[in-house]
């Protein structure tokens, strides 16, 4: 059981999932458990770390339960939390609302939103170690899986956001070359979308990057074909062609 005392409780999402600041077999312990998991990241990507309707909580997590047990389920959750995590880890708002405490808690996702929000770019690269919560799924949470896969898809479009931020600083600073490659960065964040790609590809043809730009659009035409089945469009196949020495 983790005490009250002043120790931030880290929780890390991206790139993999991780308990800190209490002990390892505690972690571990609710680590193993996907409902617990899940009840945890969902507070702690909720905007500003505002409380959530128990209401809410209960349709995304228990949705095979009545109303009754679900919120049973739920009860038995948050206790479990406190117990482990210290009473002061979760914080109720009335009696219908319950939230994450920030602090003792903290969480990269919720922070790479902040910095992302305030413009901070760099940090929240940074904070961007891969995809959320990777390979996690909660059988039978429909609602649930659709909720991560939008988590999913902000938290990477911050990070690429954010790396083609830095690019195009870089580039106004006359640092070609970094600007390429934060450019580069952008663009693998959003690999299926053609309107980034193309965006990229012009930066980098704009900087004298062909060989760059065209090495690039290879890379995301081989993976649609493998992934999508599909070629690139034909306004990004010409501008790719475009940039080809016998083009130019």
């Amino acid at each position: 059981m983790a005490d009250d005392g002043d120790k931030r409780i880290e929780l890390y999402l991206l790139g993999g999932i991780e308990l800190r600041g209490i002990n390892h077999k505690d972690a571990d312990r609710v680590l193993a458990q996907p409902k617990l998991t899940a009840l945890l990241a969902f507070l702690a990507l909720s905007p500003d770390y505002r409380p959530q309707r128990r209401d809410r909580v209960v349709g995304l997590l228990w949705p095979e339960l009545d109303q009754a047990h679900a919120r049973t389920a739920l009860r038995k959750a948050i206790h479990a939390l406190r117990n482990t995590l210290g009473a002061e880890a979760l914080r109720s708002r009335g009696d219908e609302e319950i939230g994450l405490a920030v602090p003792p808690a903290w969480c990269d996702a919720g922070e790479l939103a902040t910095a992302a929000e305030a413009g901070r770019m760099m940090r929240a690269f940074e904070l961007y170690r891969g995809e959320l919560m990777p390979g996690f799924h909660l059988v039978g949470c429909v609602e649930f899986e659709r909720w991560l896969d939008d988590e999913r898809n902000a938290a990477r479009e911050r990070a690429g956001a954010a790396a083609w931020g830095l690019a195009r600083s870089l580039e106004s600073d006359s640092r070609l070359t970094d600007a390429g490659m934060w450019a580069r960065r952008a663009a693998r964040y959003s690999w299926d979308d053609e309107r980034i790609l193309r965006r990229t590809l012009t930066m980098l043809a704009r900087i004298g990057d062909h060989a760059g730009a065209l090495r690039l659009y290879d890379e995301f035409a081989e993976r649609m074909r493998q992934e999508l089945n599909a070629e690139p469009s034909p306004e990004t196949t010409a501008l790719a062609e475009s940039l080809r020495p016998s083009s130019r």
